[in-house]
């Protein structure tokens, strides 16, 4: 792997910047891993490891076993949808883009096709993959993958039963306006609301 070496000194320190051609060495050494917790949607492993610095510690990885899908609905009036629902680990109500997870084995513009007619009733013949994000890297390996939706046909919503959900259509620029204030924090309705104000709505 080809790398280069640049040293400098500042306030008599001196310093060495290696650029890799490639950034995917793992500075992290596993020691052992042990599967502490494990469910149908998450899994909870305890890894015992050799930080970068050198130090012995301990690192939590939740693994999610499906893939979180966003959608973002724009009819042609530039109006989308959110869906609003009580999250239980936030004790708080959120209102979200539509979304659901999907597994990792099925084509995600599958999954999103039947979260969005779950969720909304809404039915697109316009699919666009706008973006991919990891939603906390820190602790886990969960991948949101949002598409755009439009040329829209509507029916009724078929929500699963463990969800209770509100629905409203508003114009896009109010939800642009409600993750300025912070009225929507919810992370792939965020990533998909900016995404889609600087490719659509940008001057």
């Amino acid at each position: 792997m080809s790398k280069s070496l640049l040293s400098f000194q500042n306030e008599g320190f001196f310093f060495n910047i290696v650029w890799m051609k490639e950034q995917d060495i793992n500075p992290w050494q596993t020691l052992s891993s042990k599967k502490i917790y494990d469910n149908p949607w998450i899994s909870l492993t305890e890894h015992q490891v050799i930080n970068p610095g050198g130090g012995n510690g301990i690192y939590g990885e939740v693994h999610f076993k499906n893939l979180a899908i966003g959608i973002i609905v724009l009819d042609d009036s530039n109006n989308t949808w959110l869906v609003g629902q009580y999250r239980f680990p936030l004790k708080s109500y959120s209102w979200e883009i539509p979304e659901g997870g999907g597994q990792e084995n099925i084509d995600p513009l599958i999954s999103a096709k039947r979260e969005l007619l779950e969720e909304t009733g809404i039915e697109a013949e316009s699919w666009t993959e706008i973006q991919r994000i990891h939603l906390s890297n820190s602790v886990s390996d969960e991948l949101g993958i949002i598409f755009l939706a439009q040329n829209l046909n509507f029916g009724e919503s078929k929500p699963e039963e463990s969800e209770e959900l509100a629905l409203k259509k508003i114009p896009f620029m109010q939800a642009y306006e409600m993750v300025l204030n912070g009225e929507i924090t919810d992370s792939l309705s965020v990533a998909a609301i900016l995404k889609l104000k600087i490719t659509h709505f940008s001057s």
